[in-house]
């Protein structure tokens, strides 16, 4: 079958932007109606998804659980298995970026604020409300409050990242195909993908992305504002939230306005060094040999329990917690996908299989098992030995969570300071997002003019903005949260697409090889020939040689 790549209506001119005309319009139709009707019903909105998240989680949860624990598996088949060898480009092509710059931008893109925000509030929640300890040893409800936590940001979310960035970036490098969710779908669905099959995936990726970063930025607006509250005693009103979503869509604005090698990667790098510098002081000033010692072992007690919980569906329970928590976490990364999926393919050219998966599945889980260890593992340790300071703390409000933390080391207003620093993660997130949403609506263009990047950048601030204002993103986290079934189930999909992509290559890959074998079997063959042939006639030339000399004597 052959790939139509130049469909007629791709990257065509729309009052001066490059754009698939369908998808941007529905797109910003869809987004001008849903924050319009949750501006202007938001009482009733937020009742409605409240019921909508309740029969999803409880009816559709097990497509969640399922589905998640498919991708890692698929995503350690690839990586281990005869296609692990296969380059992102071809055979020839060489990485973009430094393996440390690729990296720091893969992460700083699928972390978000998720560190900062609920690395100490996710685990104190876990332990006042336990899945599944209720009244037993203290110390044990710790524990499964940091695995449960490992559990929702590590392995799982990175796998849903990690197949839809190989996927798109296989197709887009490998296949010359547009940078779109739609070309991932081309081995089951043919050229339809470019008809309204692949115009709904990517119209349902772009408004995923957008509530979900707009929704993201609320979240670590409440963080910045809180920090500055805490340290400098300022108010926390909407009226400053507003200034500081302000801020960072300029910011993240002039990042996307730049480019991927400019702005994107800078912030990306800052981003992982403030990290660092942050958890090296941690780890200096606190607690070090804890620290150590708890990550050895929270890392075992995960492992010990990691099918267990990644398989638990509370079938024999009537409790509302994995719907709050655990399908809600699932919901998110799946909701988030398109995103940092798109984000990290387009930065990922010249990685084998294997490289790519080891290093998007596997690092980022590894270096946010040890950030929780640090952070919410030494808030563990002080809530056993009976200080309850951080239990009020997230109680009152998980954004000062990570403020009130530093308060108990040395430096503290440093830390502090490299904490708001440190929300320049929602930077990268959103700058980041503004150049996936271009490429999606653009049709899968690598270049378009600078000023659709801005567009996207704006708009997700001033969505943020709008529904700081209405009060409506509590709603639209509900709905993003929802949108991520649909998603699970095409993701699921997209397995055994890429599957299929994979094996046609392959099987013409191995075809090329054993003729290329034969071709050299055959010359090796002709090579003896002829090399038989010359000693024969050396041989022949011999004797008549040595007969000639016989008969002059």
């Amino acid at each position: 079958m052959q790939i139509n790549t130049l469909n007629n209506k791709t990257g065509k001119k729309f009052l001066g932007m490059v754009v698939n005309k369908t998808v941007f319009l529905s797109a910003v139709a869809v987004i001008l109606l849903s924050v319009t009707l949750t501006l202007a019903f938001h009482n009733q909105a937020d009742y409605y998804f409240a019921i909508a998240q309740s029969y999803v989680s409880g009816h559709g949860g097990w497509i969640y659980t399922l589905a998640v624990n498919i991708f890692i598996i698929f995503c350690l088949y690839l990586a281990f298995g005869k296609f692990g060898e296969i380059r992102i480009g071809g055979e020839k092509a060489e990485p973009e970026f430094s393996l440390w710059a690729w990296f720091a931008m893969l992460f700083s893109a699928g972390i978000g604020n998720g560190l900062v925000l609920f690395s100490i509030a996710d685990p104190v929640r876990d332990f006042l409300d336990p899945p599944r300890l209720a009244g037993q040893n203290p110390a044990e409800i710790a524990q499964e409050a940091i695995n449960f936590s490992f559990l929702h940001h590590g392995i799982h979310g990175w796998a849903i990242y990690s197949l839809v960035g190989l996927s798109l970036a296989y197709f887009t490098y490998n296949r010359k195909m547009p940078l779109t969710l739609r070309s991932a779908f081309y081995p089951i669905m043919g050229n339809k993908i470019y008809g309204w099959f692949g115009n709904v995936i990517d119209i349902m990726a772009v408004i995923t992305t957008l509530f979900g970063l707009a929704t993201t930025i609320g979240f670590g607006v409440g963080q910045i504002n809180s920090g500055f509250t805490h340290i400098f005693g300022t108010s926390s009103t909407l009226f400053y939230q507003i200034v500081i979503i302000a801020v960072i869509t300029l910011a993240a604005t002039l990042s996307a306005f730049s480019g991927l090698n400019k702005g994107v990667k800078i912030l990306s790098i800052l981003n992982v060094r403030v990290a660092i510098s942050i958890f090296v002081l941690v780890l200096v000033l606190g607690p070090t040999t804890f620290i150590l010692k708890s990550y050895i072992q929270n890392i075992g007690s995960y492992l010990t329990h990691f099918i267990e919980m990644s398989t638990w569906t509370e079938s024999l329970r009537n409790s509302e917690w994995q719907k709050i928590r655990t399908i809600m976490y699932w919901g998110w990364w799946i909701s988030w996908s398109p995103f940092v999926g798109t984000f990290i393919a387009r930065i990922s050219r010249g990685r084998t299989i294997k490289e790519f998966m080891l290093c998007v599945l596997i690092l980022p889980a590894l270096v946010t098992f040890l950030w929780f260890s640090a952070f919410g593992g030494t808030t563990m340790k002080d809530i056993l030995l009976g200080d309850t300071a951080m239990i009020a703390a997230v109680q009152d409000n998980i954004s000062t969570a990570l403020y009130v933390f530093f308060d108990k080391f040395p430096l503290a207003i440093v830390l502090k300071i490299l904490g708001l620093v440190l929300c320049s993660f929602i930077i990268t997130s959103a700058d980041s997002g503004a150049l996936v949403m271009d490429s999606i609506t653009s049709g899968g263009k690598l270049k378009t003019p600078p000023f659709q990047r801005v567009i996207w950048a704006a708009a997700t601030g001033i969505i943020a903005a709008v529904l700081m204002y209405g009060g409506g993103l509590n709603a639209l986290q509900t709905a993003v949260t929802i949108s991520g079934l649909p998603f699970a189930i095409l993701l699921v999909m997209m397995c055994f697409s890429l599957l299929s992509g994979l094996k046609e290559d392959h099987q013409r890959s191995e075809r090329k090889k054993m003729l290329l074998e034969k071709e050299t079997y055959r010359k090796h063959i002709l090579q003896l020939v002829e090399k038989e042939r010359e000693e024969r006639k050396n041989q022949t030339n011999s004797e008549e040689q040595k007969a000639d000399d016989t008969s002059n004597l």
